[in-house]
């Protein structure tokens, strides 16, 4: 068993195969609870995301309009 730099646990088959019940239940709950946090983040950061992208629009809106006007 070892980890990876995203913060993912990587089970080899030899480990699952000679890991207890127990253990395998444990690392299925912890799967699905890292899982769940990542999903957590990635849903809350939604509203930011749209927040940048609207404020890149404005921001391009205005270049655009302030371009039309210098060739114009």
């Amino acid at each position: 068993m070892r980890g990876n730099a995203a913060g993912f646990m990587v089970i080899h088959e030899k480990d699952w195969e000679k890991s207890t019940p127990e253990q395998r239940d444990w690392l299925v709950f912890n799967t699905l609870q890292s899982m769940n946090n990542r999903l957590v983040i990635l849903e809350a950061r939604r509203a930011w995301d749209k927040a940048i992208l609207f404020a890149g629009g404005v921001i391009g809106g205005f270049a655009a309009a302030c371009g039309l006007n210098w060739l114009t």
